[in-house]
This record gives C-alpha cells, sequence and structure tokens, in this order.
C-alpha cells in the first residue's frame, strides 16, 4: 500500500484511487441533477397546480356572484313592476268625428238616350250622416293617492271639446276630471270619483338619484301597448331643453332627468320608476333625433304641484314679479357690466310686457327695471339654477331675502312672495 504523504494545500491520491472517485462523482452528478431536476418538476407542477386552481376557483366565485347579481336584479325588477303596474293606466282621449257615407250620383250623359237608360255615368260623392265617439288618441298616467289623484303631462290632456277616460291595469274604465294643469310645468292633476281604494305610487327623494342608477319607464307605447315596460339607467341629470310637438306647440323644460329607457309617443305621462318602485320623474319627451335619449320632469317638481292642488284645490306657485335676463359673460362684455352673473330685470317684446308687474310683491319691494338681482337668500342667481326653479321651491306667504345690484351699489331688501 503506497505511502500517503500530506502536502500542503492538497492531496495527491494514487491513480487507481482517482479513478473510482471521478466515476463516482460523475455517478452522483448525474443522479443529483435528475434527483434535483425531478423536484424541480415537482415543487413547479405543484404550484402550477394550486395556482391554476385557485384562478379556476376564484373565476367561478366570481361567475357565481355576478350571476346571482344578475339573478337577483332580474328577479326585483319583476316583483317591483308586478307591485307597481296596478297604478299605472292609459288615459284614452276620445271625441264625436264625422260619420261620412260614400254614394254615387248620376251624372248626364252627353249620349241622351241613344245608349239606352242603361248607359251613363256615375260619380262617387261623400256626405256625412251624424257623428261617432271614437278613441283619438292616449297617454299614461298613474295614481298617487288611495282617493283617486292622478298625474299626467298636462299636454295629454290639453285639449278642447274631447273627454277623458282611464283605463286601468285589470281592464276598468273610469272617467276622469282634470282638476289643474301646470301654466308653467308640462303636469296635470287628474281626479277619478269611485267607491275604490286605488294603488297609487309614492315619489322618490330626487337628490338620491345618481348618474347610471337604473330606472324602469311604464306607459301606454305608442298608445296601443299599455303599461309597457323598458328598462334603462339615468344618463343625465338637471337638462335644460326646449320640447315642441312639431308643430306651434313648444315648451321650455328646466332640470329634466334624461334617461336612455326606452320612452316613445303614448309613454308621456308614466312613470320613470328606481328599483324601489319609487316615482323619480314623469315620462315627458324624447329625441327625435337621436337613440334612447328621454327625458322626465324630476319627482319634486311634480310632487309639489300634487300637494298643492291636494291642499288647496288648485296649482298655488309663489310669485315675484319680474321679467328677466340671465346674464352671461356675452351679455356682461356687451353692456360693460362688472359682474358676468345675477339676472337683469328687462321688459318683455312687447311695449305691454313691463319689466316689473305693478302691484306684484316685487314692485312693492322697490324693484326697478335695470335692476340686477344677484343672489336669493344667499344663492347666487349664477345660471345654474333659473330664477324661476328656485322661486318653485318656496311657498307663497314665504319671506326671502334679495341682493340686489341698483344704479352700480349693491342692496339687501325683504320681499314676501304672493300666490300667481
Amino acid at each position: 500500500m503506497g505511502k500517503i504523504t500530506l502536502a500542503k494545500g492538497r492531496v495527491v491520491l494514487p491513480y487507481s484511487y482517482q479513478n473510482n472517485i471521478m466515476k463516482f462523482i460523475q455517478n452522483n452528478f448525474i443522479y443529483t441533477i435528475v434527483v434535483s431536476f425531478v423536484t424541480s418538476a415537482i415543487v413547479v407542477g405543484t404550484s402550477y397546480y394550486f395556482l391554476i386552481y385557485q384562478q379556476i376557483a376564484t373565476s367561478q366565485n366570481t361567475s357565481e356572484e355576478l350571476q346571482t347579481n344578475i339573478t337577483t336584479m332580474d328577479s326585483t325588477i319583476p316583483d317591483m313592476i308586478e307591485t307597481a303596474i296596478p297604478a299605472v293606466v292609459s288615459i284614452t282621449i276620445s271625441a264625436d268625428v264625422p260619420v261620412i257615407e260614400q254614394y254615387y250620383d248620376d251624372f248626364w250623359s252627353p249620349f241622351g238616350d241613344f245608349f239606352g237608360n242603361g248607359f251613363g255615368f256615375q260619380v262617387p260623392r261623400q256626405r256625412q250622416i251624424g257623428t261617432e265617439r271614437q278613441e283619438i288618441g292616449g297617454g299614461t298616467g298613474f295614481f298617487v293617492s288611495a282617493d283617486g289623484y292622478l298625474v299626467t303631462n298636462k299636454h295629454v290632456v290639453d285639449q278642447e271639446g274631447v273627454s277623458y277616460s282611464v283605463v286601468t291595469n285589470d281592464g276598468e274604465t273610469y272617467d276622469v276630471e282634470v282638476i289643474a294643469k301646470d301654466p308653467t310645468l308640462d303636469v296635470a292633476i287628474l281626479k277619478v270619483d269611485a267607491e275604490v281604494d286605488f294603488p297609487f305610487l309614492t315619489f322618490a327623494e330626487i337628490a338620491d338619484l345618481r348618474l347610471g342608477e337604473p330606472v324602469i319607464a311604464v306607459g301606454n307605447a305608442l298608445a296601443e301597448f299599455p303599461n309597457s315596460v323598458s328598462v334603462g339607467v339615468v344618463s343625465g341629470l338637471s337638462r335644460d331643453i326646449i320640447a315642441g310637438d312639431g308643430f306651434r306647440f313648444r315648451e321650455s323644460l328646466e332640470e329634466v332627468i334624461q334617461t336612455d329607457a326606452a320612452i316613445n309617443r303614448g309613454n308621456s305621462g308614466g312613470p320613470l320608476l328606481n328599483l324601489k318602485g319609487e316615482v323619480v320623474g314623469v315620462n315627458v319627451a324624447v329625441a327625435g333625433n337621436g337613440e334612447n335619449i328621454g327625458f322626465a320632469l324630476p319627482s319634486n317638481v311634480v310632487s309639489s304641484v300634487y300637494e298643492s292642488v291636494a291642499e288647496h284645490g288648485e296649482i298655488v306657485r309663489p310669485f315675484l314679479g319680474v321679467r328677466y335676463l340671465q346674464i352671461t359673460e356675452e351679455i356682461a362684455e356687451r353692456n360693460n357690466l362688472d359682474i358676468v352673473y345675477g339676472v337683469l330685470i328687462v321688459r318683455g317684446e312687447e311695449r305691454s310686457d313691463l319689466a316689473v308687474i305693478p302691484g306684484s310683491p316685487a314692485d312693492k319691494a322697490g324693484l326697478e327695471e335695470n335692476d340686477i338681482i344677484l343672489e336669493v337668500d344667499g344663492q347666487k342667481l349664477d345660471g345654474s339654477q333659473s330664477l324661476s326653479a328656485l322661486l318653485r321651491t318656496y311657498n307663497a306667504g314665504d319671506n326671502i331675502k334679495l341682493k340686489v345690484m341698483h344704479d352700480g351699489k349693491e342692496k339687501e331688501m325683504m320681499v314676501e312672495l304672493e300666490k300667481d
């Protein structure tokens, strides 16, 4: 056996030992690589398995949660509609229309009796033989009290020489009386006198309404399909629009709600509901040159009209008694004004359209033509809300404090609003 010599820094083994050790190291190195590879594969595979499993589980949970939300939404709307729709009515407009009969009149023949009596001309003509009651139009309304008060649009019941009736969801027909029509808003209050406790809808707090909130429009679509339901969202708030019938009738509507829920002819006067079945608006108009752009009067405006009629038997509006023009940057620049907000008291287009109505609260308080009303009870008239819309939030008899620019100087005055 050879001598083992310790050498500084290293040990040199005989060749036979080196050969055996190298084989062992080579074999064990391959083994180590294989074991390491297998171990890594197991670790990676296990991690991948759990990762994928977790993703699948999360995806399944998300899908199940989404499906639950969709199912809940789907079940909420039918349940709500089932409760709300008995309070919605179709309004029918009836009138006496002429009954026309067609007949044939013998016409003189230039051939006389040359061809016999059977030869001649008969000319078709028409004549009226009386009248008959026919349905000539329709709209929508809804009960707001158990004793038969209804809300609809003024333009639905604004015809002369016609009669109105309502048809409930269960097919019952009732004569209806038009109690009041608002002179400035497209709102009318109707009344059915019957010994019936009618189902009715309640008004929602408009301040709680948000963009994107789901809403449901219910109405007598095209005056042919009663209680049609369409679903959408609130797509705009506080819109100011000019609406018309395509002929001479035009009206300015302020702070209306915009929705993409389908509103068609005949839906006018129907409710726009939230998911609780509360009225957030009254469907009033649709943009003819767009798609799914409809408008509804906000509930707070409509409810104040109804409450006034229920309490006083008529619509009582607070009255100030001025004609005015909202000041804009352009108007301020053109007239060298130092302020760019407020309303300027001005005359109307006709000579008789005075700026301040004689004997009005404004006249009694000392307001004059060319005065600028800057604030009402501390709220600036900056155009975000019109003076008329702001005054509608008050009642006749309320005292309001006005900040006014008179001859270039600011002053404050108290005004007692009166009944319009």
